[in-house]
């Protein structure tokens, strides 16, 4: 499983969080960091590609292409859902983490 988006969406929310709690932080889109929305549309991007890689395998087995085997397309499924379940928790934290902010007292 490749990290490196969660990587750079997590050096996102530290740089965040520095600057909310009044320290200074690296510049955003400094060397070797991306934009926090580019990174999020990309895991979105990748999260889309495999549920739709996974639904045309499960469309190939049950119309009876000999090269499509179930547990190929067990395999896909559930890493499209697991991919899925994840990106639902990191809206979550992103929400909740949103939420905290906007209810912070200035």
């Amino acid at each position: 499983m490749d990290t490196r988006g969660i990587d750079q969406m997590l050096s996102e929310l530290r740089a965040t969080s520095q600057v909310a709690a009044g320290k200074p932080a690296k510049a955003p889109g400094a060397a070797g960091e991306a934009d926090f929305g580019q990174v999020l549309q990309s895991a979105i991007a990748d999260v889309s590609s495999a549920q739709m890689q996974a639904q045309e395998m499960a469309k190939g087995f049950s119309s009876g292409d000999p090269n499509v085997n179930l547990q190929d397309v067990m395999v896909n499924l559930q890493k499209a859902s697991l991919s899925f379940q994840q990106m639902v928790q990191v809206r979550n934290k992103l929400v909740t983490a949103y939420q905290d902010i906007m209810n912070m007292s200035v």
